[in-house]
């Protein structure tokens, strides 16, 4: 079972300290699964940490999450070699594909080496449901803002593309981003750009925008939009996902 048309959920997002466990998975990952249509089987859900450098430690938490939540995850690592003889075979198994945060441009300097660029673009014409956080996110558009090159957020403009906007992920917790989005999109280096506080989700049904929702009360999404030469900032309200069981 795969989602009917092309679809990314966007997320600033998707993970919480546990109660028995280091990380569990919040309701913008069990919203991803949900998006991919899947039921009468436990759901597959492929984890990349391409972004913090296929940290195991981190890739145990997250399989530790994924038990608590009832679904099979599989680890794709490409370090210090992929782990699948095959990588497009086994990205286009999976329900979802949720992609971790940390470094954007490596990420994206490393999936290319692979040829992981052009598997996730047929693995998302398929249907399977593209997601993740932060870099994760940000890796699906034109471009945003990014720490990837140092301390001091700069622009990245060398995404994937599979959407024609721009990402700003930690709207609302990293103060540097939304001047640097506002400032990027009014001289032009990024596009018409879709942004998120932490807590919530962009999703997307081909490349529209079809809804904002969100595992946090009160936190917001955002439209910045070049008008002349400033940016214009819209806010959207996301509906609230209701908490994941487990």
């Amino acid at each position: 079972m795969t989602a009917t048309e092309p679809t990314v959920l966007a997320t600033s997002g998707g993970h919480r300290v546990g109660g028995r466990t280091w990380l569990t998975f919040d309701a913008l990952v069990h919203h991803a699964v949900e998006l991919s249509g899947v039921h009468g089987r436990r759901p597959r859900v492929m984890y990349v940490g391409t972004a913090i450098g296929d940290a195991e430690h981190f890739a145990a938490r997250m399989s530790e999450a994924a038990r608590v939540a009832g679904f099979d995850l599989t680890p794709l690592r490409l370090f210090p070699m992929p782990n699948f003889d095959d990588i497009e075979a086994a990205v286009l198994e999976q329900d979802v594909v949720w992609v971790m945060g940390g470094s954007v441009a490596n990420l994206l300097a490393v999936w290319r080496v692979h040829g992981l660029d052009a598997i996730l673009r047929r693995a998302w014409q398929a249907g399977v449901v593209l997601s993740g956080v932060s870099a994760g996110s940000i890796c699906w558009f034109q471009g945003g803002t990014t720490d990837s090159f140092g301390p001091e957020l700069r622009p990245l403009t060398d995404g994937l593309g599979f959407l024609p906007y721009g990402n700003g992920v930690h709207y609302d917790t990293d103060p540097g981003r939304r001047p640097l989005v506002h400032r990027l999109v009014a001289e032009g280096t990024l596009p018409l750009s879709h942004c998120t506080d932490d807590g919530v989700g962009l999703v997307y049904r081909g490349t529209e925008l079809v809804e904002t929702v969100s595992e946090t009360p009160g936190k917001g999404a955002y439209v910045v939009r070049r008008e002349g030469d400033r940016a214009v900032e819209e806010r959207l309200e996301p509906r609230l996902l209701p908490a994941p069981r487990h």
